[in-house]
């Protein structure tokens, strides 16, 4: 394989990732107790690990493959 088309798509996959990390959801505020989706209880790391989180570990999941 050519090496510039290498660098190319190791430039292109660099991109992606810096606009995933740059369009990630930045949480304030205080955090639910309660997952806004399912109801399920949102365990205190979480709460304190993702300061104003609404949703669960799992629900979040299905929210951002979704592109919520």
């Amino acid at each position: 394989m050519d090496e510039r088309v290498l660098e190319m798509a190791e430039a292109a996959q660099q991109e992606r990732l810096q606009q995933a990390i740059d369009n990630r959801v930045v949480y304030q505020g205080e955090s639910a107790t309660e997952c806004k989706s399912c109801g399920d209880d949102i365990p205190e790391a979480r709460r304190l690990a993702v300061p104003g989180c609404r949703f669960c570990v799992c629900c979040r999941g299905v929210r951002e493959v979704r592109g919520e």
